[in-house]
């Protein structure tokens, strides 16, 4: 009679087969994981880099140049330039926007006198639109792509005499504040071009 024997050659390839699935399936897996972060993490670091360039950079520029205006040719009693979008940058509530003038003796943050109607009357240790140019739509205080505002700046306590160097800032909602650093010519008329 023929014996019979327990021979398990043929289970050996098929337990290795299973096994290699085993470890292709757990790799797969483990790097679809792996990718996944990899891909929140590099889009979290866009974001963030963005934002910062956002916040680092002025939402609004000057264009042209900037104007002090004297009442008694003695002194510049109004500062006056025309605001516009920086290139790439989102609209702007000058309504939201705030100026601080100095001279660097006195600091003075001056008050918004804006009221939605064109041109604001302007006091001392006040700014406001004196004219808006390129106005798209309805009349408001948004200052929107290829739109200009004329704004006027009427320091209160800073004294801009002749050679007085002075800082207007301005400081948008979002962004950085966007520095008007100026002086006074030697010779103060009705009319001057701060350099």
């Amino acid at each position: 009679m023929r014996s019979i024997r327990k021979n398990e050659d043929a289970f050996t390839g098929l337990e290795a087969a299973i096994v290699l699935i085993a470890f292709v399936v757990v790799a797969a897996v483990f790097s679809y994981v792996v990718l996944g972060a990899g891909f929140f993490t590099t889009q979290k670091s866009q974001e963030t880099v963005h934002s910062g360039v956002a916040m680092a950079s002025s939402a609004v520029e000057v264009l042209g140049d900037v104007y002090g205006i004297s009442a008694d040719n003695v002194k510049v009693d109004t500062v006056q330039f025309t605001l516009g979008l920086a290139a790439g940058a989102t609209s702007v509530d000058i309504n939201k926007t705030a100026m601080v003038l100095t001279d660097g003796k006195v600091v003075e943050t001056l008050t918004n006198k804006n009221t939605g109607s064109f041109p604001a009357t302007v006091a001392a240790g006040q700014w406001g639109i004196k004219e808006a140019l390129y106005e798209l739509g309805t009349s408001n205080l948004m200052l929107e792509k290829g739109e200009q505002f004329v704004i006027q700046a009427k320091p209160s306590t800073a004294v801009l005499n002749s050679y007085t160097q002075f800082n207007l800032e301005v400081r948008p909602p979002v962004g950085a504040a966007l520095g008007i650093k100026r002086t006074v010519p030697a010779s103060v008329g009705a009319v001057n071009l701060l350099y």
